[in-house]
């Protein structure tokens, strides 16, 4: 082995861990806001737990991935400490199913079946299919399939190349040496944590070993504290995703190295005491691929079976550990954790975003209220609430634009634009509502009354203005792009009915029914009732356009227009908000 076999060792590590990554990214793009949604539901009871967490870690292929996002998820206060110990266990069992395929690359067999089962063999074609696919399709969701397939291909290449690459050790008298360090438990373990800490993936270590064990060099009695080792190591990506997180959230990094350190420690002594009261004849023989993933599979699952019981003792352990604790704010979960699995990210904007709308229309109807019965709490609280949507636009909206940076699907960008029009409409429906509050003190403080007329006519418009505002909120929350159309109608309903209180406020005026000063705050009411219905019109095409694409605002509601729903919807909302007689 020449100083051309370590280069070439190292060329296949970097092949490794980049297909992983881009294996896993694009997994976790394909599977969006479902993992987060998955997480939510799941989570009730250990046993389910555990079962989500094997399942997302084989789906995306990175339990250093998976332990990241919760994390990120507990800093965010979307996930309690406790739901996410049996996912952290479920994890570490789903880490496994990389090390049984690696392991495919030891079969060997003159029958064309088996070997068509050696990745080296099919990866290929996979490669192929995955830049076909890259390069050949239109659909975002073919060309993620493709980068899937085309990571894998260099994870394997990247396995193949680690493989050929110390093949030589085998006859070399200084690597039989080097190995007689490994019969002691205590270096294998360091070694197996050291290593997978440093290049931060499991998988890869598990890989480098297999490929060693190739050459025949590796026993049972080596392998197996590397392997234990090796869960320790990876404990280390999640340590580093503690820093600068709430006290909560550095709790799910002390669970996962409390859980791996102390199935090593319990692993080890219950092993290796076994083997000195009944000498297992296994352990000074070669270990290969396979045997390697066998030891990896039973020690996780022996440490699941041991420790799942002891869920609540473990998060004891945890909160005794990182003893104080500071409350998640409210915009806690705008966490750059999230930003690695930007699907999670998105959803969880997309549920601040419709916070941020209903606390808009909880403002504009307290702002509404005040105009008839103006207190002071409900201004304070008004003008509160104002203070937390600037908050939300400015925090989501530079939020959003970072996740647009992350390399998301096109579904997801289309969300983004959905979530960063609305974003800016709901803020403004804010300003509005400080606007009638200001309209509201004006009337209180010089004790103005409307006629009896005009405040019937206000209540038709209120009433009107609130369905809309409903209407907007609810075909946003759902996403429901054939109740946005419904939206449309009921805007030109309120302009309908601004135009003839306007009409009808003249008339007034031109009879002495009316004064100057209640004709300037009317005004004033009617512009921002106006204004609301027009960010509420906008809302709902922001909906309309992520289902159908971009879409050119005027022509589009010309088109809508001409339909004749459209015509009966309107005809509906004058029929059902007709103004008092005059």
């Amino acid at each position: 082995m020449d100083i051309f076999s370590v280069f070439t060792l190292c060329g296949g590590l970097a092949f490794f861990l980049y297909g992983m990554t881009t294996m896993s990214k694009s997994l976790e793009k394909m599977a969006g806001g479902k993992l987060e949604r998955l997480l939510k539901r799941m989570t009730s009871n250990p046993f389910k737990s555990l079962l989500l967490g094997a399942g997302i870690t084989i789906a995306i292929q990175s339990s250093s991935a998976m332990t990241v996002m919760l994390v990120g998820l507990v800093n965010s206060g979307v996930m309690e400490l406790g739901q996410t110990i049996g996912v952290i266990m479920g994890s570490n069992v789903g880490t496994t199913l990389t090390a049984w395929i690696l392991s495919l690359t030891g079969l060997e067999s003159e029958n064309v079946l088996l070997n068509m089962l050696k990745p080296e063999n099919f990866s290929p074609l996979l490669a192929l299919a995955g830049v076909i696919l890259i390069m050949g399709s239109k659909k975002q969701r073919r060309r993620d399939i493709g980068r899937i397939l085309v990571g894998f291909s260099i994870l394997m290449y990247g396995m193949e190349l680690m493989k050929s690459s110390v093949s030589p050790l085998a006859d070399m008298p200084e690597f039989s040496r080097i190995l007689t360090a490994f019969q002691n438990p205590l270096v294998g373990v360091l070694v197996g944590a050291v290593f997978t800490g440093v290049i931060q993936s499991s998988a890869a270590s598990v890989g480098i070993l297999q490929a060693l064990a190739l050459t025949g060099s590796i026993t049972y009695g080596m392998a197996i504290p590397i392997i234990m080792g090796q869960n320790i190591g990876t404990c280390v990506t999640a340590l580093l995703s503690s820093i600068g997180v709430n006290r909560n959230a550095k709790r799910v990094s002390v669970i996962h190295i409390a859980f791996n350190v102390i199935g090593t420690v319990v692993g080890l002594a219950v092993f290796f005491g076994g083997d000195l009261i009944f000498h297992y004849t296994f352990m000074d023989d070669a270990v290969g691929a396979v045997g390697i993933a066998f030891c990896h599979t039973v020690f996780n699952v022996f440490t699941t079976a041991l420790l799942l019981p002891f869920s609540r003792q473990l998060e004891k352990l945890a909160r005794r550990m990182v003893r104080s604790d500071t409350q998640a704010s409210e915009f806690a979960f705008l966490d750059p954790l999230l930003l690695r699995t930007p699907g999670v990210a998105i959803s969880e904007c997309t549920s601040m975003t419709n916070r941020m709308g209903a606390l808009a229309r909880e403002n504009l109807l307290l702002a509404i209220s005040q105009l008839s019965d103006f207190t002071p709490e409900r201004e304070t609280e008004i003008i509160q609430n104002e203070d937390k949507l600037d908050i939300y636009e400015d925090r989501l909206g530079s939020y959003l634009v970072q996740i647009s940076q992350h390399g998301v699907s096109m579904e997801d960008i289309r969300t983004v634009s959905r979530l960063l029009h609305a974003i800016g409409d709901f803020e403004r429906i804010g300003d509005h509502a400080l606007n009638l509050l200001d309209s509201a003190r004006e009337i209180h403080q010089r004790a103005l009354h409307f006629s009896g007329p005009a405040e019937a006519e206000l209540r038709v418009l209120v009433s009107a203005l609130e369905d809309i505002l409903s209407q907007a909120l609810n075909c946003f929350t759902a996403a429901d792009a054939a109740a946005a159309q419904s939206v449309e109608p009921l805007e030109e309903t309120i302009d309908h009915l601004i135009e003839e209180v306007r009409a009808r406020h003249v008339a007034r005026l031109q009879t002495g029914a009316c004064t100057i000063q209640l004709g300037f705050v009317l005004n004033d009411l009617l512009t921002n009732f106006e204004r609301v219905s027009d960010h509420c019109s906008n809302i709902a095409v922001s909906v309309i356009e992520e289902k159908r694409g971009a879409i050119a605002r005027h022509a589009y509601l010309h088109e809508l227009a001409a339909k004749e729903t459209f015509a009966a919807n309107l005809r509906a909302g004058l029929e059902k908000y007709q103004l008092p007689q005059a």
